[in-house]
């Protein structure tokens, strides 16, 4: 996944009220941590960051120019993987992002989504059980997304964590005997048919309160 480039702007205001000023300027409040340096308070231009998210997915690393760094303690450019990303229950916005410092050549732990492709054999019925594999990765080379191919796959296939085929250089972190996948014969149409005629079996309706009383 390649970098993108963001400017953002350090924050010098807190709290509710300041963070709503922020989103009111078009911009999303975050904290920028890591590698034992204290945390930084940023602004991040909110479309450019929500469309980086769009077409990227969270685990975008950002390069962030910070406008107005003067402080030798605070470099004017740094790398950062996107950790937390705080969305409104019911308005859909970005309330919030954290941020992780991270630096060139560095690992970094991320999940990252499974995609099955390909078509199983005719009769099956596919149920995927991860969406998601955690995976530790250098930070400038995290997939976009992981391809599991069930290309021809036949009736009781199961496919675990451990064979996944991973990127060169990334290391397994979920538990390798978890399932991802398993490919199950289809019910057929009179098994269904069948199911659906004994959900009523057994049922008894009850009389009316009038009935029982005799009224």
């Amino acid at each position: 996944m390649s970098e993108t480039r963001l400017t953002v702007e350090p924050r010098t205001e807190f709290g509710k009220g300041a963070a709503r000023r922020t989103r009111r300027a078009g911009k999303i409040p975050a904290v920028l941590y890591g590698h034992g340096v204290d945390p930084r308070h940023l602004a991040l231009p909110a479309i450019d960051f929500a469309r980086v998210i769009r077409e990227n997915g969270q685990n975008a690393v950002l390069t962030l120019d910070v406008a107005g760094a003067t402080d030798r303690a605070e470099k004017a450019t740094e790398l950062a993987l996107t950790k937390t990303v705080t969305v409104h229950p019911l308005k859909n916005y970005i309330e919030h992002v954290d941020l992780l410092v991270v630096h060139r050549g560095e690992k970094v732990t991320v999940d990252v989504p499974v995609v099955l492709t390909g078509q199983p054999g005719p009769g099956t019925l596919v149920n995927q059980d991860l969406d998601t594999l955690q995976i530790e990765v250098e930070a400038l080379h995290i997939p976009e997304q992981i391809e599991v191919s069930i290309e021809g796959t036949e009736p009781g296939t199961q496919i675990s964590a451990a064979q996944v085929a991973l990127p060169e250089g990334a290391r397994l972190v979920t538990d390798p005997d978890y399932l991802v996948a398993a490919i199950n014969e289809a019910p057929t149409e009179a098994a269904m048919e069948a199911e659906v005629d004994t959900e009523g079996a057994g049922v008894v309706e009850e009389k009316p309160e009038s009935a029982e009383n005799g009224a």
